[in-house]
C-alpha cells in the first residue's frame, strides 16, 4: 500500500511526505538557499568585510590579490567534495556542488544587478550575515551546504576524535587573525558581528530535532 502521507502531482516528480523533501523542493530549496547567500557576500564585500569559513578565506584572497571572489570560491571547494562524498554520500555532495557552483556565479553577476551606493559596515554585517545565514539554513534543510571546513570539521570528528564545533572554531578563527593583514580593527570588528549574526541564525533556526524532512 501506497504511504498515505505522499502527495502526488500530476508531473510525476513532486511527490514528497512529511519526512523528504520532493526533487522539485530540493531545486527549489538549493536556488533560493544559493541566492540568498550571494546577496549576503555582495553586501559584505560591497562593505569590505569577512567572515569565517571558505567564504572568509575567498574574501582574504581577493582583498589581497584582487581575482574574483567567485572563482576563489569555487576552486577552494574542490578538495572539499572528495570529504563530502566519503563522509555524507553522494547526494549530498551532487546538491552541495550545485549550491557552491550557484553561489559563485551569482556572485559575479549580482554586483552588476544589484549595487550599493553606499553600506555601512555595521548594516552589512547585520543584513549580511542574516542573509547568509539564511541561504546556508535553506541548503542544510535540502541536505546542501556551501562546502568548506564544516565539512572537514566533520571528517576531522568521525578520523581522529576531535569535537567539529571547536576544529570549526580554530578554523574560522584562524582565518579572522588572517585578516589582520588585509584589514583596519574596525573592519575586524564588524567582520566578527556577521560572523556572530550567522551563527546565532543558524545556532537558533537549524534544530535536527524539529526538522527532519531529508
Amino acid at each position: 500500500m501506497a504511504d498515505a502521507s505522499v502527495k502526488k502531482s500530476p508531473l510525476g516528480f513532486w511527490s514528497s511526505s512529511s519526512h523528504r523533501h520532493s526533487p522539485v523542493e530540493d531545486v527549489q530549496g538549493i536556488a533560493a538557499g544559493s541566492m540568498l547567500a550571494a546577496l549576503g557576500v555582495t553586501m559584505l564585500a560591497k562593505a569590505g568585510l569577512l567572515i569565517g569559513g571558505t567564504a572568509g578565506l575567498g574574501f582574504l584572497i581577493r582583498y589581497s590579490t584582487g581575482l574574483s571572489f567567485g572563482l576563489v570560491f569555487f576552486v577552494l571547494n574542490l578538495p572539499f567534495y572528495w570529504v563530502a562524498y566519503r563522509r555524507l554520500g553522494p547526494a549530498f555532495t551532487l546538491k552541495t556542488f550545485a549550491a557552491v557552483a550557484l553561489t559563485s556565479g551569482l556572485t559575479e553577476i549580482l554586483p552588476g544587478a544589484v549595487v550599493f551606493d553606499h553600506i555601512h559596515p555595521v548594516a552589512a554585517a547585520l543584513f549580511g550575515g542574516l542573509l547568509l545565514g539564511t541561504g546556508m539554513l535553506a541548503l542544510f534543510r535540502h541536505r546542501a551546504s556551501l562546502g568548506g571546513f564544516g565539512i572537514l570539521a566533520l571528517y576531522l570528528q568521525d578520523r581522529f576524535g576531535w569535537r567539529a564545533g571547536f576544529v570549526q572554531l580554530g578554523l574560522d578563527g584562524l582565518v579572522l587573525a588572517l585578516s589582520f593583514f588585509v584589514a583596519s580593527p574596525y573592519v575586524i570588528l564588524c567582520s566578527i558581528l556577521a560572523a556572530v549574526t550567522l551563527n546565532l541564525t543558524l545556532a537558533i533556526n537549524h534544530r535536527t530535532d524539529r526538522y527532519i524532512v531529508r
